[in-house]
């Protein structure tokens, strides 16, 4: 196996606890990327919410790799896709809640990408979906997630976590679990075992 060096092109706490559970041993530095104005922009142009995750995916790491271009970066990304409109990370409560109700009783897609990048350049990626389907649940369990969920309700698309107490606001999920939680693990995982680079 190589001696090589990884690093995480991100301050997400889901993909550097899932990296890390999975033995990777990397450093993390955030791409300094406004991606908020990249996914306006993307959309606005015509793009499909797939390739503004793919896209943002590939920034990030490229962005990263380009400082460091011994090492093996990754970037991940994640969009919330409802009737051909893409939903981001609420600022606020009341934004949250707007966003929780526009999802009840209805199903949405999350996509997730993950790209490998060296030298500034991509070298490969993955972009997985799953299909999330909301509850009807009431206004009053609506109330009381959002108090008990005060911690999740603005680090992922949609105000929810489906690792905290978000999972209760869901009946059914469609898609491999590690794409709910933003990273398409285990193909990143072949990958970087194909490439010599983690042990057979």
């Amino acid at each position: 196996m190589k001696n090589v060096k990884f690093i995480l092109a991100s301050e997400s706490v889901t993909r550097r606890r899932l990296l890390e559970s999975a033995g990777l041993v990397f450093d993390s530095f955030p791409a300094q990327i406004d991606e908020e104005e990249i996914k306006k922009s993307l959309a606005a142009a015509g793009a499909q919410p797939q390739e503004i995750a793919t896209f943002l995916a590939e920034q990030k790491a490229c962005k990263v790799s380009e400082k460091y271009p011994e090492s093996i970066v990754i970037g991940g990304d994640q969009v919330l896709e409802f009737n051909g409109s893409i939903l981001s990370k609420p600022r606020t409560e009341n934004k949250a809640k707007e966003q929780i109700l526009t999802l009840r009783n209805s199903q949405h897609c999350l996509i997730s990408s993950v790209c490998v990048a060296e030298g500034g350049q991509r070298v490969w990626h993955q972009t997985n979906k799953a299909l999330m389907h909301f509850r009807d649940f009431s206004d009053q369990f609506l109330e009381q997630y959002l108090i008990k969920s005060k911690e999740e309700l603005y680090n992922g698309p949609g105000g929810y976590k489906v690792e905290g107490y978000g999972i209760q606001l869901l009946n059914r999920i469609e898609g491999d679990f590690f794409t709910v939680l933003g990273l398409p693990l285990i193909p990143l995982l072949q990958y970087l075992r194909t490439r010599g680079l983690m042990t057979l």
